[in-house]
Formats: structure tokens, C-alpha cells, sequence
């Protein structure tokens, strides 16, 4: 080789040397500078994803109303001669609340009852002149048609006499008195309503593919806005044996025992069917899942080391990892959802601020205000 061969080697060997040298350089930089510019982690809050006992249920709406409940009214017009209740009284069956004056038809039903007496007395006294032929059958027969006209005479003027007179039908609870002393009343004006309050049936509808889930004593579970601290115990009574054909709905009641009355007819309520035995599921709050015509999906949030804790506490933890995972969601119950596949126990999920991540972004987890996720949550009440 001669020494020209070599110096062409050498300049050679050095001018690549330089290029391989400066991609290197300009690697580097770059690397440098896209670190530089990576996203700044953002601030979520998260929660560990726990595997808690679930009651399948079947969840309705409905409405109260008394085993018995009615307005009371008379048949008749009148005025009124006396008031025998008040507001609020419990009364029993057949007590009388309230009678119309009726002095013209007590003294009618009088006159018709001696009539009645007289007739009989007429038709006993000619049955004994009929055994010693001193009278005819056709005077016996007379006397025995106007006794009977008579007494049926006494008896339809007795049931007006009673039309005047408002009795319980049943037992109950009475409520507030709509009429006053020496007030016409029309035939059937509202008098007082009357209620028997324990128990009391709840009516509501459930779709008719949920009608295999339930049966006659099954257990159930009322709330009302009114006792919202509260929930009252029951079962299924009755099951209406058709479906209604505009809504292919089924109706269902249920039967509540009620002894302190706090249950009142026409309340709103919602209802709980239980419908069989519980089942672990992994529950998080529902803001934890983005539902989207592709797929429902959670960001699980990673720990890639330097993240220890994340999700266990109050404070601002350090940066770590976000991973969208699809999901497939269950039932619901209140502020919470069961997840059936994508999440397992244990791992920690955003529950909130998922609208700035996307797969990989860096997130710090805050859980200073956290979202509700409550089974069982209750509207509150305006102070």
C-alpha cells in the first residue's frame, strides 16, 4: 500500500467520522429538546378500584295509598244537625261523625210505623173471625197486603232516615272536617277523608322482561323524600296478571306495615325489589367511566416508579402515568357502578379531570375534593 493510499484512507475515515459524529450530536439534541417539550403532568383525582358486595335489585317508582281510604259523603242533601268528630280523631267501624236534620222524616217514619201497627192488628183480628167463618178469604188476603205495604213503607222511609246519618265504614284515621254546623250540604259533598294507615300498599310499574325476577313475598325496600334518613320494609302483594298494552309495563304492589303512620297515602316513593343473593362486584363512583358510542373506557392511572401512594391520601402526590383501559359496566346502585371486565381491584382510576388526558399523559393526583360515590344517596332537603 502506498503512502498516498494511506493519507486517502485516513481523510476519508475522518470525514465520516464527522458525519456520523454530528447525527449523533443532532440525536441527542433533539432527544434533548422533545424532552423539553413534554406535556406537564396534570392535576386528577383518583381512587383504587374495590371489590364490594352488590344486592341485585330491580328499582321502580310508584306512588301510596291506603288499604282502605275513602271521602265520606251522604246520598242525601240536607243540613247539617250535628258534628260528632273532630280533625284527626281515630274512630271505629260503624261510629257516628255526622247527622243531617231530619225531624220532618223521623215524624213521617212514625206515622208509617202506627199504620204498620194498625194494619197488623186489622190482619190478626180477621184471622180470628176467618176460623169461625165470620169473614172471607178475600178480607183475609186485603189484610195481608196492607201489612205488607206497610212494613215496606216503614223500611224506605227508615233507609232515608239512615241516609242522614253519616257513619265509619271502617277504621281509620280521619282527617281535617270540611263542613260546619248548620251548613247545607248537596248529595255528595266531601265531608272528611278517612284512611286505615297501617299498612299501607305501594302501586308501581316494572317492564315485563322484569317480571320473572319477581314473585309474591318477595322483599322489598321503600324510600321517601320525606324520611330520607329512613327506609321502610315490605313485600310484594300482588301482581297484576296482564301487561299493559301502551306501555308493556306490569303493575306491582306491595304491602308496608306502617304503626307510627308515618307513611301517608298518595306520597311519592321509590321502591327496591330484592331479587336474589349478593354478588361481589368492583364498584367506582360512575364519574369515573367515559361512556362513548365505541366503547365505555377509564384511565388506570401506572406507577412507573417515583409515584408511591398515589391515590391513598389528601395531599398532591408525584407524577405518574395515565392508561386508558376500555371497560365493561354493570348495574348501578346511586353515585356508584359495577365495572364486570377492564378494571381489577386494586388498581388506582382517575374519577376526575379524565377531559385533559389522553393514553400516557403524566398526572398528579389531588384527592382533596373528591366526587361523590355514595350507594345510596338522598337529595337534601331545602333548610
Amino acid at each position: 500500500m502506498t503512502k498516498r493510499m494511506v493519507i486517502m484512507l485516513i481523510a476519508v475515515a475522518i470525514v465520516f467520522g464527522g458525519i456520523f459524529g454530528f447525527q449523533a450530536f443532532k440525536a441527542a439534541m433533539i432527544k434533548k429538546f422533545m424532552s423539553s417539550m413534554q406535556a406537564p403532568p396534570q392535576t386528577v383525582s383518583a381512587t383504587k378500584a374495590e371489590l364490594s358486595p352488590w344486592q341485585p335489585k330491580i328499582e321502580a317508582v310508584g306512588s301510596l295509598r291506603a288499604v282502605r281510604g275513602a271521602d265520606l259523603s251522604l246520598e242525601v242533601s240536607g243540613v247539617v244537625d250535628s258534628i260528632s268528630f273532630n280533625s284527626g280523631d281515630d274512630v271505629k267501624e260503624g261510629d257516628v261523625l255526622l247527622k243531617l236534620r231530619s225531624a220532618d222524616d223521623v215524624a213521617k217514619l212514625e206515622s208509617l210505623q202506627a199504620t204498620a201497627v194498625l194494619n197488623q192488628l186489622t190482619s190478626d183480628r180477621d184471622l180470628k173471625q176467618f176460623k169461625i167463618q165470620a169473614v172471607s178469604q178475600a178480607t183475609l188476603d186485603t189484610d195481608k197486603a196492607n201489612l205488607k205495604n206497610a212494613q215496606a213503607q216503614v223500611t224506605q222511609q227508615q233507609a232515608i232516615l239512615d241516609k242522614k246519618t253519616l257513619r265509619a265504614p271502617f277504621a281509620g284515621h280521619l282527617g281535617i272536617r270540611a263542613v260546619d254546623l248548620g251548613q247545607y250540604l248537596s248529595a255528595g259533598t266531601a265531608i272528611v277523608t278517612l284512611q286505615a294507615l297501617d299498612p299501607v300498599y305501594m302501586d308501581f310499574f316494572v317492564p315485563q322482561q322484569s317480571v320473572a325476577r319477581i314473585h309474591i313475598g318477595a322483599a322489598v325496600t321503600v324510600n321517601v323524600d320525606a324520611f330520607q334518613d329512613r327506609t321502610f320494609p315490605g313485600e310484594i302483594s300482588a301482581i297484576n296478571p296482564k301487561v299493559d298494552a301502551s306501555s308493556r309495563n306490569v303493575q306491582i304492589r306491595a304491602t308496608l306495615k306502617n304503626p307510627d303512620r308515618k307513611l301517608l297515602p298518595g306520597m311519592y316513593a321509590t321502591v327496591d325489589i330484592l331479587t336474589g343473593a349478593p354478588e361481589n362486584y368492583v364498584t367506582l363512583p360512575q364519574t369515573a367511566i367515559t361512556y362513548n358510542p365505541y366503547g365505555d373506557t377509564v384511565y388506570v392511572v401506572d406507577d412507573k416508579g417515583g409515584g408511591a401512594g398515589a391515590g391513598a391520601g389528601a395531599g398532591v402526590k408525584s407524577p405518574l402515568i395515565a392508561r386508558q383501559s376500555f371497560v365493561t359496566t354493570g348495574p348501578t346502585r346511586g353515585d356508584q357502578v359495577a365495572v364486570l371486565k377492564g378494571v381489577s381491584a386494586g388498581q388506582t382510576v382517575v374519577t376526575a379531570g379524565q377531559i385533559k388526558l389522553h393514553n400516557g399523559s403524566p398526572v398528579l393526583i389531588n384527592n382533596s375534593i373528591m366526587p361523590t360515590a355514595d350507594a345510596s344517596p338522598a337529595v337534601p332537603l331545602d333548610r
